[in-house]
């Protein structure tokens, strides 16, 4: 999918910066350690880099803190994930001290998700945002 080089090269940055959780969560992601599914992090897509993005499922996991609860931080949240979800990407947010306290709960929520698969008519691409 499109992503403008400003996403990318914000994504390159996003990927030296990562929360602890997310640090914590990609630790177990990485290769193919859930369900054998790939994940990739920090993955930019139009204007967005979405935390973590699993292509064969068409799924995004967002690892959610305090930040995702202030301000208009909600409604930048279910805009972005309905402008994902008009291409066939759905959104999982996870909260932050979920991965903390209870990493097991949380790849059992990523797993349920990715087995849901994407109907094979899901419109998955185009530009996004900019």
């Amino acid at each position: 999918m499109y992503a403008p080089k400003a996403t990318v090269g914000r994504a390159r940055a996003l990927r030296r910066r990562m929360t602890p959780p997310e640090v914590r969560l990609w630790r177990v992601l990485r290769g193919k350690a859930l369900d054998g599914l790939r994940f990739r992090r920090q993955h930019p897509i139009g204007s967005y880099v979405l935390d973590f993005y699993c292509e064969a499922a068409a799924l995004c996991v967002e690892v959610d803190g305090q930040r995702h609860w202030l301000g208009r931080a909600q409604e930048r949240d279910a805009e972005r994930d309905a402008w994902l979800a008009a291409r066939g990407i759905r959104t999982l947010r996870l909260s932050a001290s979920l991965v903390l306290e209870d990493m097991d709960a949380a790849l059992r929520a990523i797993a349920a998700e990715a087995r849901r698969r994407p109907p094979p008519s899901s419109p998955i691409g185009g530009g996004g945002p900019r």
